[in-house]
């Protein structure tokens, strides 16, 4: 009798050690499932990339981002009507481009800043924020792309008559001449950075 008891002590000891396996493993090996945080949050990355570079590409298409990038006011050395900072934090500037941001991006309560990387001739680059909202989460994103800007052009500001080249030799413009030889006065690259408020 005494054997007997042995084994099924034995039996409900090894019953016992099996479930709890069974148990731990099932809590570990957890799904990835649509809804969780991690992928829904890589999801809502990948579509804020998507419009930050569709807004980029139409209004590259309709040539309101150059007129945005030239949107430039001699007299303070700022983007036009940027306020003390030089640069607009409110939405986007006064201008299409803008707008295109605000439709797409803070109707959707999605905050964004816009920077323009520029070159000069000795190969370095400087960076010119023309919409700063703050720091980006560590969610951000970001898309971009490059305007050519020739020695012409004329700065988009309502009755301005300096071109790029004549506002740049006297200081007034945030871009120099990369290619002081050349018809092509800077190369520039307009990125924007996104994230959820």
């Amino acid at each position: 009798m005494d054997r007997r008891g042995q084994a099924h002590t034995l039996e409900a000891f090894t019953a016992a050690l099996i479930v709890l396996a069974g148990l731990v493993f099932a809590l570990q090996a957890t799904a990835v499932t649509p809804l969780s945080a991690s992928t829904s949050n890589q999801h809502i990355e990948n579509q804020e990339q998507a419009m930050a570079a569709d807004v980029l590409a139409t209004t590259d298409a309709n040539g309101s981002l150059r007129e945005a990038v030239l949107y430039w006011n001699t007299t303070s050395n700022q983007f036009n009507g940027s306020g003390e900072r030089g640069s607009y934090s409110n939405g986007g500037p006064p201008n299409d481009f803008g707008n295109a941001l605000d439709r797409t991006f803070a109707d959707e309560r999605i905050a964004y800043n816009v920077y323009v990387r520029h070159w000069r001739a000795s190969n370095t680059s400087g960076q010119q924020a023309m919409v700063y909202m703050g720091t980006p989460s560590d969610n951000a994103v970001s898309a971009s792309r490059t305007v050519v800007i020739y020695d012409d052009s004329q700065l988009s500001v309502p009755g301005e008559t300096e071109n790029v080249s004549t506002a740049a030799a006297t200081g007034d413009f945030y871009a120099r001449d990369a290619a002081p030889n050349g018809t092509v006065f800077n190369v520039v690259e307009v990125q924007i950075v996104v994230w959820r408020m």
